[in-house]
């Protein structure tokens, strides 16, 4: 009788998609509840959350690059789920009434109640622009094939970034914030997603094409 170790049987590219994804819904939610303090940072107004979500972009391709175009959407489509999810829990954590031996606890609604408004931005922002995105990255590969891997993640968060930092900041904080400090956080977005961007271009050639993304 052979036995097989249920961790060799499973195959690396398999193991790499899993890490990355985890990876990337982890950035979302991340970037999600850091966008609720808006920092200054070399004069720009800039929310928290572009600290880390501009890292989505490239984790995205990743996924695309192991996976295949249907795991790069599902992966969105999941990343919104588990945010809508997480808005749902903390209403319902806000709403029960707490333990008053403890206190009234009102922090933790008030910190985390507006949220929800970040969250339904981000959805839609994120949606709209990592599955133009997607495509913008399968025009790619189809045009070069395995050449030029860099310029997979160069063109597809040059279409990418501007829609999701106009998507996200016009419904996030239009009329909620001062025109100016919106302007100021849209540029902030696009001028630091677009650095980081290419800071992370070397990342796509640190993961290996799995059977499913031979044909994207």
């Amino acid at each position: 009788m052979t036995l097989v170790d249920p961790d060799r049987a499973v195959p690396r590219w398999a193991l790499t998609l899993a890490f990355v994804v985890g990876l990337y819904v982890a950035a979302q939610l991340l970037a999600d509840i850091t966008s609720l303090r808006i920092l200054t940072i070399a004069g720009f107004s800039v929310d928290g959350g572009t600290l880390i979500y501009p890292l989505t972009f490239t984790l995205r391709d990743l996924i695309h690059k192991v996976g295949g175009a249907t795991a790069a959407r599902m992966a969105i489509f999941t990343a919104a789920g588990i945010n809508l999810a997480m808005v749902g829990l903390f209403w319902l954590v806000g709403a029960l009434p707490p333990d008053l031996d403890v206190g009234p606890q009102p922090e933790f609604a008030a910190l985390l109640a507006p949220v929800a408004r970040i969250v339904i931005a981000s959805i839609v922002a994120e949606v709209v622009s990592e599955l133009l995105d997607t495509e913008a990255y399968r025009w790619w590969v189809r045009r070069m094939g395995e050449r030029h891997q860099w310029g997979r993640v160069v063109a597809s968060n040059s279409v990418a970034i501007p829609v999701d930092s106009a998507l996200f900041v016009a419904i996030a904080f239009l009329g909620v914030l001062p025109t100016p400090v919106v302007v100021s956080i849209f540029w902030a977005n696009v001028i630091v997603k677009g650095a980081v961007g290419l800071a992370s271009v070397p990342l796509i050639y640190t993961v290996r094409p799995g059977p499913r993304s031979r044909v994207p």
